[in-house]
């Protein structure tokens, strides 16, 4: 048993990493594809917004590969979908807020450069605390604590220099409208992330990688739906043509920089989702926050957003945080696999 568990544990630390890694690979490129398609001529936030969801038929490849390993092993008897109607429905409604938070960054990115949407959106990881410690009951340490400050002051100095980033053409009203935006799209997050958690507390069916899989495909098929109707009121399938021919890239490169949209903001998805599950909400909101600077460097370097000395100390600050989290977890880890002398029971000695 106890092989087991230990396999069962570096798995879900594998799974981890990996899902660290998918998450980040979302999150920095994401809204840098995003960007691209506005600042080249692109128009559209209802169809930015399907965009962020409607990779959703990627996830079948990954549970079709696990099924069919299920089928060789259990045969007949193995279940295509696990998912029972509560948990459906919990998804459901969850890929509606989704939808919802879609179209308010959508919105955001269309207005604003894109540090100055990376600045506004750390601020989600106070809100994911708050709403983890609601929601969730999330327990804090004096090291998770350290690192909510530290990122959050991170994200503070960075504030310091928003209004540089203006774009020379957007109205006040534009750029404040948009800021505004942002910030709703960041607590709504805050709020989906540990309501994520809390599905899969309530869920009464053990939660498997195949199950938070499929729960991430429900979750974007109703997110992707909504966003279709917003798409058919606003008239954007009928403007895409035309959209795609007046394209400065081009018109193959928009297409292509639309294929991509969807496969990046599906890696954030399914990252996000898979960091809850190894982990919880507040872990997701801590990655996420410490790739704030990550996707300031990267706009620098794509877009020539500036990157002034306050840039830099942010960089240092979210560093300092994302290792003073982690450190904290493996010193609490440590002392549940060895407690110490005062912890343990007393042995009786007998004479």
């Amino acid at each position: 048993m106890e092989v087991e568990a230990q396999l069962s544990s570096n798995t879900r630390k594998a799974l981890l990493v990996l899902s660290c890694v998918i998450l980040s690979i979302g999150h920095c490129g994401g809204p840098l594809v995003m960007r691209l398609y506005f600042v080249r001529g692109g128009e559209r936030i209802w169809f930015s917004s399907w965009l962020e969801t409607a990779g959703w038929p990627l996830i079948l490849v990954p549970l079709i590969i696990t099924y069919m390993h299920r089928r060789t092993k259990q045969g007949s008897h193995a279940k295509l979908f696990f998912m029972k109607p509560p948990l459906f429905v919990a998804s459901a409604v969850i890929g509606v807020l989704t939808a919802l938070d879609d179209y308010l960054y959508a919105y955001g990115v269309a207005k604003l450069p894109v540090s100055t949407i990376a600045l506004i959106i750390a601020s989600q990881l106070a809100f994911t605390a708050a709403f983890a410690f609601l929601l969730v009951k999330q327990k804090f340490t004096s090291y998770s604590v350290n690192a909510i400050f530290l990122l959050s002051i991170g994200a503070g100095v960075l504030a310091l220099h928003t209004s540089s980033d203006r774009p020379a053409n957007e109205s006040n009203k534009e750029y404040y409208l948009g800021f505004f935006m942002t910030l709703a799209a960041a607590a709504l997050y805050g709020f989906i992330l540990p309501l994520v958690e809390l599905t899969y507390k309530k869920a009464k069916q053990a939660i498997t990688y195949s199950l938070v899989m499929e729960i991430q495909m429900v979750m974007c098929f109703f997110a992707t739906f909504f966003c279709t109707v917003g798409m058919l009121v606003n008239n954007d399938f009928q403007a895409i043509p035309r959209e795609a021919k007046e394209y400065e890239l081009g018109e193959a490169k928009y297409y292509l920089v639309v294929v991509w949209n969807g496969i990046m903001w599906q890696c954030f998805y399914l990252g996000a989702i898979g960091v809850i599950f190894c982990a919880s909400s507040l872990v997701a909101g801590i990655v996420l926050a410490v790739l704030l600077p990550v996707t300031e460097i990267l706009a620098v370097i794509f877009f020539h957003d500036k990157f002034q000395a306050e840039k830099g100390v942010s960089l240092a600050l979210s560093l300092w945080g994302f290792v003073s989290y982690f450190y904290g977890e493996i010193k609490d880890s440590k002392k549940k696999k060895n407690p110490t002398p005062e912890t343990e029971l007393p042995q009786t000695v007998n004479p």
